[in-house]
């Protein structure tokens, strides 16, 4: 293997998150000055992979971000606040259309059909995401967690099955997204 492209740090800081649909690259970024930090969300055009180029303007988010996810027109981005949804129907000034709060800091996240499933601090909220400009917490369980406070990490979705990191891996039985509950630890 070899690099064939890349932009530099006069471009992007500190990519926290980043997932590739078509012939763009949706990315988080980190930034962090003496007293603040932040982060923004930058759609970078990957059809010539020897030359990316971001396209339009940075969306500020707020505090650190982690990850990002697409799905269909749009991208689900995970910040210090909670959720944040960006229709991306139009990659250069893609807009921010909704957004909801967490308890916690959300870790990762993966997209289903109409539910979002994110992992904090103290273990996996299930958001419907059927309205994007206005998604709502349905659900939510409690992880074992680890003595110095870390919470659930990584999340994978299969069937009626979430498959989380915390400290070991967690399986979430999420047949019916407002009723989750653990089928095994």
């Amino acid at each position: 293997p070899k690099i064939i492209g890349s932009l530099g740090m006069e471009f992007i800081d500190n990519v926290t998150g980043v997932y590739v649909s078509g012939s763009y690259a949706y990315v988080t970024d980190f930034h962090s000055g003496l007293f603040t930090y932040m982060s923004d969300f930058k759609v970078i055009d990957i059809s010539i992979p020897s030359r990316p180029k971001i396209i339009g303007s940075p969306i500020i988010l707020q505090g650190y971000a982690e990850d990002v996810y697409v799905s269909g027109s749009y991208a689900y981005v995970g910040d210090e606040s909670g959720l944040q949804i960006i229709d991306i129907s139009t990659p250069v000034g893609p807009p921010p259309i909704g957004s909801v709060d967490l308890p916690g800091d959300p870790n990762a996240f993966y997209v289903s059909g109409s539910y979002a499933y994110l992992t904090y601090t103290e273990g996996l909220q299930v958001i419907d995401i059927s309205t994007p400009s206005s998604p709502t917490i349905i659900g939510s369980v409690d992880t074992p967690g680890t003595p110095d406070g870390n919470g659930a990490y990584d999340v994978y979705v299969s069937g009626s099955y979430a498959y989380v990191t915390d400290p070991g891996l967690q399986i979430i039985d999420i047949s019916t997204p407002s009723k989750i509950g653990r089928a095994h630890v």
